[in-house]
Formats: structure tokens, C-alpha cells, sequence
């Protein structure tokens, strides 16, 4: 497996711990991460939502907390077929994708160097953790698929680790700075609601932020040339499907990456059906297994 020229923003892949039953069952909203709560404003409050869809949460950003919740339901049902984001603190293990271990509520890598910034922040919120024995190991194996220095006792003690709720944090945080803010933000310069915020948080998590042909700017720089964002004048659908079409590009160019079902048969299905504002009711189905959010 071949990792970009900087290893802390090479691609990354799915977990694909497929459930032997689908679970599609409604699921309650909790406020989550590092707390990016946005208010509505009064004409987004009485703004008409399409059919079906709750008015309460249209036009509102995915850094709302009950926005941003359905954010991590969604990647997780990719990632973990499980909506349950928050029991996947304490998941570890190496999937045989060339990047070491892969852990933590978004797929953490070691040889990527986003564990290790993980860790690193986690030893500077709390010495002396039971991880911060691991960082020089870490440091080594950056930008391979290499366990020495961390077996056998990394695993257990990344399961200990992810019942510190100091842990719990700095895993949100990281997340926050690397994937979801950058994502975001980016949607937002591009005029981008909800939904396109999603997808480009859903991109950056699979493909990383790098400048290789399969990375997040390379993804939306092949949209680009098909389609206008909103911010440019252009049609917010129109250039969704130019991004989710080059996504699928991406996705197809890397084994690991070749099912395509989290935007054929999830983003696709939520751009098809008009709701740019990713609002509940959610139904969609990742690798054939069903899952809703009410």
C-alpha cells in the first residue's frame, strides 16, 4: 500500500466490520464533540422545510450539535456498521491496509501520523497516561505498518485509555482540528449546506487532506471542472453530483476504497431526494445494511 509523500495526510480506509444483522433503528440526537453549537436565525426558524423533513433543524449548519451528531452516526455506519459513534472510542485494530493500527471514533492511524498527534495531545492534557509510553514507538513507525515498539500490550491499553473521558476529548478534538472543521469550513467558502458539508467531511475522512490523486483537494478540484459551486455562481445539486461523481473516481482507484455504497446508496439518496439541509428523517443503507436516523 502506498502512502502520500507526507504520511500525517495520507488516505484512509474503512474499518469494514460489517455486521452479520443490519441495524435500522431510531436513533435519539445528543449533542457531541467539542461543542460547535450554531444558532438559527429568525428566518431560518420559519423557514418551509421539504416534505417530511423537520422544520426544526432546517437550514442549520453541520456544527450544530444535533447536525453534527448525525454527522458522526453516518460516518460510523460506514465505518464500524453501527450508529453507536461514541462505543468506538476504545476500537483498535490493524485491518491489513498497509497503515498499522487503526483506532478511535475516526479511524486514527499509526502510520499516518494522526495517532500520533492523538496520543501527543492526550500526554500533553494528562502526563504521564497510560499511552505516553508508547510515543517514542509511534514516532518510529510514522508512515509505516509497523507494530514495533507497540506490541503486545498497545492494544489493551488503548481500551483503557478510551475510558478517560481526558482520552474521549482529546479524540474529539483531534478529529475536530484535522478532518471536521477543515471539511467544513471549506464546504462553507464553497456555499455548501449541510449536506455538502457532510460530504466533504466524509471525503476528507476516507482520503485524508494530502495532495495525492485520491486526496479530499484532489477530489474537489476534479469537481471543479465539471461544476460551479454556489459561491461561484453555480447550482449547490449540479456540483454535489460533480463532487460525489469524482468522489467515486477516488474511491475506485484504491481496493480498499472500491464499494461505493456510502454515497451511492447514502449521499446520493439524500442529494436525490432535494435535502441539501441533511434533515431527520434519515434512511439509507451502507454495503446492503439498512440504518435510520428518526
Amino acid at each position: 500500500m502506498s502512502f502520500s509523500s507526507n504520511p500525517r495526510s495520507g488516505r484512509r480506509s474503512p474499518r469494514f466490520l460489517l455486521a452479520s444483522a443490519a441495524v435500522a433503528v431510531p436513533v435519539l440526537i445528543a449533542p457531541a464533540g467539542a461543542g460547535h453549537a450554531a444558532t438559527l436565525s429568525p428566518a431560518e426558524a420559519t423557514g418551509a422545510a421539504p416534505a417530511g423533513l423537520s422544520v426544526s433543524s432546517a437550514a442549520v449548519d453541520l456544527t450544530d450539535p444535533r447536525k453534527k451528531d448525525i454527522a458522526m452516526q453516518l460516518v460510523s455506519s460506514a465505518e464500524n456498521s453501527s450508529l453507536n459513534w461514541k462505543a468506538q472510542y476504545k476500537y483498535i485494530e490493524d485491518i491489513d491496509d498497509g497503515r498499522g493500527y487503526t483506532a478511535g471514533i475516526i479511524g486514527f492511524c499509526s502510520g499516518t501520523g494522526d495517532m500520533l498527534d492523538l496520543v501527543e495531545r492526550y500526554a500533553r492534557l494528562k502526563p504521564g497516561n497510560v499511552l505516553a509510553k508508547y510515543l517514542p514507538a509511534l514516532r518510529k513507525v510514522d508512515g509505516t505498518d509497523s507494530h514495533k515498539g507497540l506490541d503486545p500490550n498497545y492494544t489493551k491499553d488503548w481500551a483503557t485509555a478510551a475510558k478517560d473521558t481526558v482520552f474521549q476529548q482529546a479524540q474529539n478534538d483531534e478529529r475536530d482540528r484535522v478532518y471536521f472543521n477543515p471539511a467544513v469550513n471549506q464546504a462553507k467558502k464553497d456555499g455548501l449546506r449541510a449536506l455538502g458539508q457532510f460530504a466533504y467531511y466524509d471525503a476528507i475522512v476516507m482520503h485524508g487532506g494530502g495532495t495525492d490523486p485520491q486526496s479530499f483537494g484532489a477530489i474537489r478540484k476534479n469537481a471543479l471542472k465539471k461544476a460551479k459551486p454556489p459561491a461561484q455562481g453555480g447550482d449547490e445539486k449540479k456540483y454535489l453530483h460533480a463532487f460525489l461523481d469524482a468522489r467515486k473516481v477516488a474511491m475506485k482507484a484504491e481496493e480498499a476504497h472500491e464499494d461505493t455504497s456510502r454515497v451511492d446508496t447514502a449521499q446520493r439518496v439524500f442529494l436525490n431526494n432535494g435535502n441539501l439541509d441533511l434533515n431527520t428523517p434519515l434512511s439509507w443503507k451502507v454495503y446492503g445494511d439498512p440504518f435510520k436516523i428518526s
